[in-house]
């Protein structure tokens, strides 16, 4: 099992219907404090999500979340299961996969789900066959006939979502974001809707930072490759990068302009599709249901302090988005926080730039000149103790815009959380793992701060989505880096009325061997919180049928594959949670060994390049084809990955950037991983931290 994570009140296990409190209760004001942490049980969906990256309730509480190596589960609260409802192909490089995910507002009659994903399409890769040279990393410079192999797509789609299986055929594609493929970074995609049916997207800057020594990468040389100049997309009014990007989808899947966006149809050099530009990596937003007021959070460059030079250090930045706008980025944090202009080619620094009315000179512009002026974020901070906000205290940056509550007394759930929180939105900081509730005043700007349920762990939250029972959903996405991390799940914050829910375990012998394979199954350790009785209900083979009622039972799977036995367990009330392993029936798990020369005991300074060897025993025949080794940026708790080699044996140059040398936490991580040709295939993998020599 996974480890527990446990502040004052417990990790569970899977809950699921929602239960009810009499119709019309709490309708007093709201109260001026929170009620306790101990008023509230933290209870895990998923245990094991892949790499976590974004979910969606739906109406029946069924949740869907995505990995981004292209897995969709729903968690079923009916039967307790994680189903994998699709396995959608994807490109993966840097940080392209599948992404966002969202239901249609009227998803109980046409059962559309939104996925924005990055395609295969015929982008380069890796040859095995020559280790020396990843043919899948996009040339640094070269000619506009070189960087035109790497143009590739972000794909905004939807599916038909039929029972528990996203339909891959009733794919409809709606709009595609252009990218620069085989280099890093900041590619994904929030959807979100509000209250007229307008879908929103957040897109990132599609912009490699770290040539830019942690300041606004501007880089306009001859023969660099475009990737290196957020000029061409973040501040490009004709581009569909760096922006939130709003439309009104059709039903046959194209869309229409709602009026009020940034610049109206048919202005030259623009894109009506821009509601909000100059953005860098707008991660995380929601859209308020009742205002359409959409907060977003914006990921900030790297430098740790300002330099005269160049401009002002990292920082985070909140909106509350009331209006067409533009952010800034590259140019401004704030209206009064410029970046300075720099020349790359001859390392010298020029004016700072005029946020009232920035201007893109920029020769990969493909759109206006003159920008609108700059907008103000209503919350900037950086990495030490803010002035205005010290509610958040110091450490990484990694800001991301939650949902606002909204209390209804007439919603029967005994789960939804309390009138406290009505109109409030979160914020959750996700190197700094906690979620802040901000109180706003009448223009939106934020009043009061104040950290949500200290002692629960919200370790690296990754999403956020309040569902229809009125509790908060949580994707977590745990300490590591572009895998399933121990810590990685899926969960639910429920507000307590009455009976909490039961805490069930589970533990199986054996957990490996070939079928016909007869394994003995214990919830050993399952307790209630209320000391209540309870009943128990198998399903071993992900059927949706109980196979057993007993505490414990004995089941033969008698073919091969990859099961993932669930235990259900109900109080008298009704309450009940479910609890599931992984049980791989067939050929063992391969053991992946990585060998890399510098090794994390000697010296290494960014710049070096790195050999690996990956050594893998398996009951199959190794196919070295099958290796992949990627390379990631570790910075504050956070990883950019930043090449993918593939085979048994290789090299990765690491890069040499200013703005992160001595930086706090920095470190080169280089992970493998192999899937076999068993059946059914198993994977494993391995991982080499090296830290930069001291001094």
């Amino acid at each position: 099992m996974r480890k527990t994570l446990l502040h004052a009140v417990p990790v569970l296990a899977l809950v699921a219907t929602a239960l009810t409190v009499p119709a019309g209760a709490a309708t007093a004001a709201a109260p001026a404090e929170p009620p306790a942490d101990a008023h509230f049980q933290k209870v895990t969906l998923d245990d094991f999500p892949g790499e976590p990256i974004a979910l969606a309730v739906l109406p029946d509480r069924r949740v869907l979340h995505t990995a981004r190596t292209g897995e969709v589960r729903i968690n079923d609260p009916r039967s307790g299961r994680n189903v994998l409802a699709a396995k959608i192909p994807v490109y993966q490089h840097d940080e392209e996969g599948v992404q966002g995910v969202a239901i249609d507002p009227d998803f109980a009659r046409n059962k559309w789900v939104y996925i924005y994903y990055s395609p295969p399409l015929n982008t380069p890769a890796d040859d095995p066959a020559t280790p020396a040279v990843n043919e899948g990393d996009a040339p640094e410079t070269g000619t506009a006939a070189d960087f035109a192999r790497f143009k590739g797509v972000m794909r905004l789609s939807r599916f038909k979502l039929t029972g528990n299986t996203l339909a891959l055929a009733t794919e409809q594609k709606i709009l595609e974001v252009g990218t620069d493929r085989g280099i890093c970074c900041h590619v994904g995609g929030k959807i979100d809707f509000d209250g007229r049916g307008n879908l929103y997207l957040s897109t990132g800057d599609d912009t490699n930072p770290f040539a830019s020594d942690g300041y606004a990468p501007l880089d306009e040389r001859a023969g660099r490759n475009p990737a290196f100049d957020a000029q061409r997309t973040a501040a490009n009014t004709n581009d569909l990068r760096g922006k939130l990007l709003r439309i009104k989808v059709g039903a046959n899947g194209s869309y229409t302009i709602p009026k009020g966006n940034l610049f109206k149809p048919g202005t030259a050099y623009t894109r009506p599709e821009i509601y909000a530009m100059g953005l860098r990596n707008p991660f995380r937003f929601a859209v308020d249901e009742k205002t359409g007021v959409v907060y977003m959070a914006d990921y900030s460059p790297d430098a740790n302090s300002p330099n005269p030079a160049r401009g002002p250090a990292g920082h985070g930045r909140w909106m509350a988005i009331d209006k067409p706008a533009n952010y800034g980025w590259p140019y401004c944090v704030t209206p009064d926080l410029p970046y300075v202009d720099y020349d790359f080619a001859t390392k010298t620094s020029g004016a700072p730039f005029n946020c009232a009315a920035p201007v893109n000179e920029s020769p990969h512009n493909t759109g206006r000149r003159k920008l609108p002026p700059v907008e103000k974020a209503e919350v900037v901070y950086s990495y030490g103790a803010s002035a205005e906000f010290p509610e958040l205290g110091t450490g990484g940056i990694g800001p991301m815009g939650g949902p606002a509550y909204h209390f209804d007394a007439g919603n029967r759930s005994a789960t939804k959380w309390p009138r406290y929180y009505d109109g409030k939105p979160l914020f959750y900081e996700w190197t700094r793992d906690y979620v802040q509730e901000f109180t706003l005043g009448p223009a939106n700007e934020v009043a009061a701060i104040r950290q949500v349920l200290p002692s629960i762990v919200f370790d690296n939250p990754m999403d956020l989505e309040f569902g229809p029972d009125g509790a908060l959903y949580v994707l977590e996405y745990g300490d590591g880096y572009f895998s399933e991390n121990p810590e990685a799940q899926l969960a639910r914050i429920d507000y307590v009325r009455g009976n909490r829910t039961p805490i069930p375990k589970i533990t199986a012998t054996p957990t490996l061997g070939e079928a016909p394979l007869t394994v003995t199954f214990s919830s050993a350790g399952t307790t209630d919180p209320d000391g209540d009785s309870l009943r128990y209900a198998w399903d071993f083979d992900a059927d949706g049928i109980v196979d057993s009622r007993q505490p414990n039972a004995v089941h033969t799977f008698t073919e091969n594959g990859n099961y993932r036995p669930v235990l259900k367990v109900t109080d008298p009330t009704g309450r009940w949670a479910s609890a599931e392993l992984l049980l791989p029936v067939g050929t063992a798990a391969p053991q992946v060994t990585l060998t890399t020369t510098p090794g994390p005991d000697q010296p290494f300074e960014f710049g070096d390049t790195v050999n690996y060897t990956v050594t893998v025993v398996d009951d199959q025949p190794v196919d070295c084809s099958r290796v992949t080794v990627t390379y990631i940026l570790g910075h504050a708790q956070h990883g950019h990955p930043l090449s993918t080699a593939t085979g048994c044996a290789g090299s990765i140059p690491t890069f040499l950037d200013g703005g992160h040398t001595g930086a706090e936490g920095l470190t080169a991580v280089f992970v493998a991983s192999y899937t076999d040709s068993g059946a059914p295939p198993q994977s494993g993998s391995d991982e080499v931290v090296l830290t930069p020599s001291a001094g």
